[in-house]
């Protein structure tokens, strides 16, 4: 009987003695800095992938977003927040990786990184697969308007310079990507690092620069879904989204080339939950979660696993999984040295700065300043003269 009561005590204090463990597992965290509207967070039906993730693991996810990799490489730069899984392109897992900017991915602890189909691993960007699991696959291309743009103008770039389209369209707010639309209009190779052809690109870009309506990123979701833009360069998931809010909206691979990229999983150097980061890519790679996910968001899944989960008509969508041909006409983006990306950021800038708009609000900022300044100048005058009238006044009174 003793050792009965013995064994029900010892028991007790043995699940006692578990119990802030399992409180402390269940109450860990991690933060994910992540593309916007680049994950199913279970509106429309849809599978809210992080909070089946908390289910699943207890671990709690802090998520945050940018619109864009220089973005992100210049937030994780600059210091002062840390993440634990970043989502950066092909193009600047390498950057970061040839910076000591990430931590290997021990992918014992992925092991549903077996998924991932061959034809995405040992990529130019991460030959050993030790930095990143792809994420999503995806394409650009030329999202219009069929009430307004047709459809043989939105074959060719050449589309986001036509003056029949003023005020109605919409560029990249990124130059990676607005100098790979130039670069494919002149022929030249989407990784160029050629001076000469840099500034032309930029030249063609300033072009058209009185046409467009703005420089954007995520705020294009709005501007093409309402109808107040027609025509803008974008990502091929991104249309899929659009097209369910409003159907006049098509897509086109243009004729002169476009870029194809893999979205990839990374761990950053300072990041504080390795362990969860490692459990949360592991979950992002599960078949059935990449599945329900990116049938959501529209971008294409690097898991042909992933697909049985999938509606048909999403994964045999010829936007999200375009033929040999047309992929034929494609490029990926490499990592450009550092005075290429100088070269390209100090061209952008002059691009986006340039033209009547720039003067007009210098001319209205200059003339501010004047203003002001003959403000206080008159207003210091106006004081000065009051004070020698009332001296003047005292003098008169005293005498």
């Amino acid at each position: 009987m003793k050792k009965r009561v013995f064994a029900l005590l010892l028991s007790a204090l043995l699940v006692v003695g578990f119990l802030p463990v399992r409180a402390r597992a269940a109450g860990s965290e991690i933060t994910v800095y992540n593309w916007g509207q680049y994950i199913s967070d279970g509106t429309d039906g849809s599978l809210d992938v992080l909070a089946e993730f908390t289910k699943e693991t207890g671990i709690k996810v802090n998520y945050l977003t940018y619109d864009s990799n220089e973005s992100l490489y210049t937030k994780l730069k600059t210091g002062g927040t840390t993440y634990d899984v970043i989502i950066p392109s092909d193009y600047m897992v390498a950057k970061l990786k040839d910076e000591d900017m990430l931590e290997k991915i021990d992918l014992d602890n992925v092991p549903n990184y077996q998924y991932i189909d061959d034809s995405f691993k040992n990529q130019a960007y991460d030959p050993d697969n030790a930095y990143s699991v792809p994420y999503t696959w995806g394409t650009v291309g030329l999202i219009y308007n069929t009430k307004y743009v047709s459809a043989e103008d939105a074959k060719s770039w050449s589309c986001l310079w036509n003056a029949n389209y003023a005020g109605k369209i919409l560029m990249f707010d990124n130059c990676r990507d607005s100098f790979a639309i130039a670069e494919s209009m002149l022929g030249y190779s989407l990784n160029t690092e050629d001076g000469a052809e840099l500034k032309a690109c930029a030249d063609l870009l300033s072009t058209q620069k009185s046409l467009v309506q703005s420089y954007v990123m995520d705020q294009i979701f709005d501007k093409m879904e309402r109808e107040e833009a027609w025509i803008a360069p974008y990502y091929a998931g991104d249309y899929l989204t659009m097209a369910e809010e409003n159907a006049s909206l098509a897509f086109s691979y243009p004729k002169e080339g476009f870029n194809i990229f893999i979205d990839a999983m990374c761990i950053p150097k300072g990041c504080q939950n390795k362990e969860g980061a490692e459990a949360f890519i592991n979950f992002l790679c599960k078949p059935e979660i990449s599945g329900q996910n990116l049938e959501y968001l529209g971008y294409s899944t690097p898991e042909t696993e992933a697909k049985q989960y999938m509606d048909e008509s999403v994964a045999t969508s010829p936007i999200a999984y375009p033929d040999s041909d047309t992929l034929a006409r494609s490029e990926s983006f490499g990592d450009l040295s550092v005075q290429a990306t100088q070269t390209m950021n100090d061209l952008w800038l002059s691009v986006k700065t340039s033209g009547s708009n720039t003067t007009t609000y210098l001319i209205l900022t200059i003339a501010a300043i004047v203003a002001v300044i003959a403000f206080f100048l008159f207003s210091n005058l106006h004081k000065k003269r009051k004070r020698e009238r009332r001296c003047r006044k005292w003098r008169e009174q005293s005498q």
